[in-house]
């Protein structure tokens, strides 16, 4: 069965692609199994115990001022409005709240990436109806108004989990163990959830290319782009404090399915084709890093 894991995402992503004009059906399940992978992920996690690190800091930085400044730079640079939304909500979006599961197979802290998963999200909630104030089509939308929207699709995706595995392990510690000793079920039902979204995103793809196809090109090879820097930089920030993996899943893992979201509601629809293709490029390269880590005996956390 431990071999047969590194093989779930590259069938994924087969499935995804074959049938991708039949998962808008099952859309309904992605709450579900969401809810199900984090409280099986929070409850292998003392919450009590969970510390703001300065690896933190750095990468809550670099999600809200790096975005922001990005934007500006490519609008000054003569960037097509288009192009350079997707890239600012490509950055300023959250890590991807199932982002532990995969990082704890290839040895990231879990701790670390639970504080940061909850941290990352709530700072998108203030950050994101901030910058969409001033940029896209909802200007005019109240701050506190934008504001409880993204709050309340950011707490049905991360605070309610969290919350029920808080009230468990302070109230029915005995529950919270038994559903432990199953956290390793939490990447299966991952993976039914990446197949039903993957699908979703390359049959987005597939609807915009069609019409607007220089505009996908340049989102793509942006995302693509975006990708190695973004899982380079983690790296390279995570080393410095001892968690080179756990910081480049942090700062490379996106919540693509937020993103996409807030740049539907708020910004040119166009400008989610960038986190749609970022989807893409980083899930084959966590399917590859997981085939790495299987062969190689890398020791889930």
């Amino acid at each position: 069965m431990q071999k047969l894991r590194s093989y779930v995402l590259p069938v994924a992503i087969a499935l995804g692609c074959l049938f991708h004009n039949y998962c808008s059906s099952l859309v309904f399940l992605t709450p579900w199994l969401l809810y199900l992978i984090l409280l099986l992920t929070f409850c292998a996690v003392d919450l009590r115990s969970l510390r703001l690190q300065k690896l933190d800091l750095w990468l809550l930085a670099y999600q809200v001022i790096v975005s922001g400044a990005l934007y500006l730079l490519l609008r000054w640079c003569g960037v097509d409005e288009i192009v350079s939304q997707g890239i600012l909500v490509g950055v300023l979006c959250p890590v991807a709240a199932s982002s532990v599961v995969i990082a704890c197979m290839l040895g990231a802290n879990r701790a670390t990436m639970t504080t940061f998963t909850i941290l990352s999200n709530l700072v998108t909630v203030v950050a994101a109806p901030l910058y969409f104030s001033f940029i896209g089509q909802q200007q005019d939308m109240p701050f506190f108004q934008s504001a409880w929207i993204v709050f309340r699709h950011v707490f049905s995706a991360v605070g309610l989990p969290f919350l029920t595995a808080l009230a468990l392990q302070l109230v029915w510690p005995k529950a919270n163990n038994f559903l432990t000793r199953y956290k390793t079920w939490s990447f299966y039902f991952w993976a039914v959830l990446f197949t039903i979204t993957f699908g979703q995103t390359v049959h987005f793809i597939v609807l915009q290319g069609s019409a607007h196809l220089a505009s996908v090109v340049i989102l793509t090879v942006a995302a693509v782009v975006g990708a190695v820097l973004q899982f380079g930089m983690g790296r390279v920030i995570g080393r410095h404090y001892g968690q080179t993996i756990t910081g480049q899943q942090l700062m490379g893992q996106k919540n693509s399915s937020l993103g996409i979201w807030m740049a539907n509601l708020y910004l040119e629809p166009l400008s989610a084709v960038y986190l749609a293709s970022y989807s893409i490029v980083q899930n084959i390269f966590n399917s590859v890093q997981i085939w790495w880590a299987q062969k190689h005996g890398v020791k889930e956390t």
